[in-house]
């Protein structure tokens, strides 16, 4: 089941590189209007990273709590910017909640989701409202929660979890950031979505895509 596992956790980190690469000039166009421009680039940079690394694990062989290890380190080596800290602190945290269920079931994936919703709120001191990702995670973290409680088949579950990302992430363009570059703005950060809330829903996105 752990070898299983492993290789779900590299299709996984597989879909979101490609996924990231392509919208990686979109995701840069909606940080063009609140911040550098760049967050595309450190997307689809930071993921194929994590991919290059995965992919030199022998996967029959390491635990889905490694695989989630490693992506962690490449990520924060291939990312100085905000972003690295974040999602490194966000996927250590999730390969701690693994060690007790490597078997990735229904569960797991609640957990994972909670996990990388709360690393980023713990590294990043921030909550819903501020205009950043946590708007697409922390409503997808409550979606998993909420499915994982009523007992949702997979499909349901990941549909109701990407549904709660997208909704949240849309919701950033009537915020006015409190956190990040684009708190810089106030006022002139409104009518524009969050990137990090836009990458984070194509992270949700390749998830579903692997696990329902």
């Amino acid at each position: 089941m752990a070898e299983t596992a492993s290789r779900f956790l590299s299709r996984m980190f597989q879909l979101i590189a490609m996924a990231m690469q392509a919208e990686k000039d979109h995701l840069s166009e909606l940080d063009g209007a609140v911040g550098d421009a760049d967050h595309g680039i450190t997307m689809a940079l930071g993921f194929a990273a994590v991919n290059s690394a995965v992919a030199r694990l022998d996967l029959d062989k390491v635990l889905p709590s490694e695989v989630l290890s490693a992506a962690a380190s490449a990520f924060l080596d291939a990312v100085g910017a905000s972003t690295g800290p974040l999602y490194a602190t966000a996927f250590r945290k999730a390969a701690q909640v693994l060690k007790q269920d490597e078997s990735l079931s229904p569960a797991g994936q609640v957990a994972i989701v909670e996990a990388i919703a709360q690393g980023i709120k713990d590294r990043g001191k921030g909550q819903r409202g501020d205009k950043t990702m946590l708007d697409a995670w922390i409503p997808a973290m409550e979606a998993a929660v909420a499915a994982r409680e009523r007992g949702a088949e997979p499909d349901e579950m990941w549909r109701d979890i990407v549904a709660a990302g997208e909704t949240g992430a849309n919701a950033t363009r009537s915020m006015v950031a409190a956190r990040g570059r684009a708190a810089r703005l106030g006022e002139r950060s409104l009518g524009h979505v969050d990137p990090g809330a836009a990458s984070a829903v194509i992270i949700l996105r390749a998830m579903r895509d692997t696990f329902a």
